[in-house]
């Protein structure tokens, strides 16, 4: 009995383990996902709040393009538009401009004549765009990064 004692308790912990490792893979596979993935996101997203920002810095943190006038995909269309920028930092903000008329505009000048104007008759269309402007101003960006823009004045009109 005493050469048996030692190999029953060996395996009894090892039968243990593996019902306890089955149950958690089994929960965490196969677990309750009946909750909406839209609800999850609400909630998720429920007590963010943004930090309110003062006049002051808000000026020293945003940098503007002024009447950018380029063709649209449907080259019958012209676009002109201004547009608004805010930065995380000043420094984000001075490393902007000294590189907007070399990198931003081209940029700005891309996204643009992949949009047709059915695009930008709506907000939907707006929205795409200056998020796209986010991500593809962010990566030109070393210093800091961009966090929003916002479009200043939108003339559209055909040749």
């Amino acid at each position: 009995m005493k050469k048996l004692l030692p190999w029953l308790v060996s395996l009894l912990l090892a039968i243990t383990l593996i019902v306890i490792v089955t149950f958690y893979f089994w929960n965490t596979l196969f677990g309750d996902k009946s909750k909406d993935p839209e609800q999850a996101t609400k909630d998720a997203v429920e007590n963010v709040q943004a930090e309110p920002i003062s006049a002051d810095e808000l000026v020293k943190v945003t940098s503007e393009l002024i009447d950018i006038r380029t063709n649209l995909a449907d080259t019958d269309y012209v676009v002109q538009i201004s547009f608004s920028f805010q930065f995380d930092s000043q420094k984000a903000k001075e490393e902007f401009d000294k590189i907007k008329e070399n990198q931003i505009k081209p940029i700005i000048n891309r996204a643009l004549w992949v949009m047709s104007p059915d695009d930008m008759n709506g907000t939907k269309g707006k929205d795409q765009l200056t998020a796209g402007l986010i991500n593809s101003i962010n990566s030109v960006l070393s210093e800091g990064k961009l966090v929003k823009v916002g479009i200043k004045g939108f003339i559209m009109t055909p040749i």
